[in-house]
């Protein structure tokens, strides 16, 4: 397993020893004692997964305290340009994000701890997209930011021709400059 730290303190980009053959591919895409020895110390304790079509942008989502969540994010099927924002208010990174490219042929993972915002764009049809979760969903610490807010700047690469389909409660999200981090 390769990892790559990104600059912002806490993301890690994965990729993982892949074998293949004529039969094939394996890969391990998770291993508690690989990750351990990575500084990653959590217990994943539910595992989720969703099918998007092309051009689906979820996000950017998080839990708040007590039932912050870590994301070990991966895609199954397609490809996702995935984001995470820093919204720990006293790193020195706050409010800046991190944009990895996470498709099937790249089995890349991306290990997003508590205390980011998180999303992603489909870039294909049928993409499968799972992740690890290290806490429990609570309706209640649920928050979203809204996903092209002006002061997160973010580029999501959406292609000219794209017109992304979004709920109508992530297009409500929060502004970045009205939200209040609990981190």
């Amino acid at each position: 397993m390769k990892i790559k730290k990104a600059e912002i303190e806490g993301l890690l980009e994965i990729t993982p020893r892949v074998f293949e053959d004529e039969r094939g591919y394996f890969y391990e895409s998770y291993s508690k004692l690989a990750y351990l020895e990575q500084g990653i110390d959590y217990n994943f304790i539910q595992d989720n997964q969703s099918l998007s079509q092309k051009g689906v942008l979820r996000g950017l989502h998080f839990q708040n305290p007590p039932f912050a969540q870590g994301k070990l994010v991966r895609v199954i099927k397609g490809s996702v340009i995935d984001i995470a924002v820093d919204i720990r208010k006293k790193s020195p990174t706050y409010g800046k994000h991190h944009k990895v490219l996470l498709t099937e042929s790249n089995k890349r993972l991306f290990w997003i701890p508590p205390g980011f915002a998180h999303g992603f764009l489909t870039l294909e049809d049928d993409t499968i997209f799972a992740y690890k979760v290290t806490n429990i969903y609570n309706k209640e610490s649920e928050g979203c930011i809204k996903w092209d807010d002006s002061d997160l700047n973010i580029d999501w690469d959406i292609p000219e021709d794209l017109e992304p389909l979004v709920s109508d409660k992530d297009n409500e999200g929060a502004s970045f400059v009205d939200y209040k981090s609990e981190f």
